[in-house]
């Protein structure tokens, strides 16, 4: 049987830059989430995106027939694509497909569906920073449009580290450019347990677990914006 979700936009609008955070201070304020209701009648959209947005455009397609090379006797065979604003997907993308493959591969309930195939294909349509973690989170909720069985919700969070110590959560692209390490974290929405990491740059063991910690704060507000999507999208009102 073949699942179809129709294409989920996700992006940070402008409305407030990457909050900046002391040492052991509680996490600031995000840019804009928004994740618009999918159109059924569709099978992609081309969104009006502000300047200054990070957006991406995210389907899953699946449990669905899979090519015997692939298939796994036990459990879904899980694909990630990633294909970028412009040109030809390369390492970058392929470095982030494997990353995003494996936070899924950790929640979705793959021996639900053994030799099937399910496939996660996300658009870049404008990149101003915190790129990987959009992709998470439009991913988690392609995968919830889908109906694909999950234990847990997933959300990325990204922070980065200027010279002075100071924590700055979603950072924009100049931000990420000037800062002194960049991390980003998949969290799940159980117990708020760390899924993925992936960092780049100089920091310390404290300045890690400051991250984590700031990120595992933060990503209360990004799974109180997935329930609030998904009542306002399949309220009956």
């Amino acid at each position: 049987m073949l699942r179809e979700a129709p294409p989920a936009n996700w992006w940070a609008g402008p409305g407030v830059p990457g909050g900046s955070l002391a040492a052991g201070s509680v996490p600031a304020l995000f840019r804009v989430l928004h994740c618009p209701p999918p159109k059924q009648e569709v099978r992609e959209a081309s969104p009006t995106v502000s300047p200054g947005d990070t957006s991406v455009l995210a389907g899953v397609y699946g449990p669905a027939e899979v090519k015997v090379s692939k298939e796994i006797f036990n459990k879904a065979t899980l694909e990630v694509i990633l294909r970028p604003k412009i040109g030809l997907p390369g390492v970058a993308e392929k470095s982030r497909e494997r990353l995003i493959r494996n936070t899924c591969e950790a929640v979705v309930l793959g021996t639900l569906h053994p030799r099937t195939s399910i496939t996660v294909v996300l658009q870049v349509i404008s990149d101003a920073g915190s790129l990987l973690a959009c992709c998470l989170n439009a991913a988690c909720m392609a995968l919830v449009d889908a109906g694909v069985p999950m234990r847990a919700l997933f959300c990325g969070v990204t922070c980065a580290l200027n010279s002075d110590g100071t924590l700055v959560l979603d950072p924009t692209a100049k931000q990420e450019k000037e800062a002194r390490a960049v991390l980003t974290f998949a969290l799940d929405s159980v117990e708020r347990k760390l899924l993925m990491s992936t960092t780049k740059g100089l920091y310390s063991d404290a300045e890690l677990q400051q991250c984590l910690a700031a990120a595992q704060a933060a990503s209360q507000h990004i799974f109180r914006f997935y329930r609030e999507s998904l009542q306002r999208r399949y309220s009956k009102s």
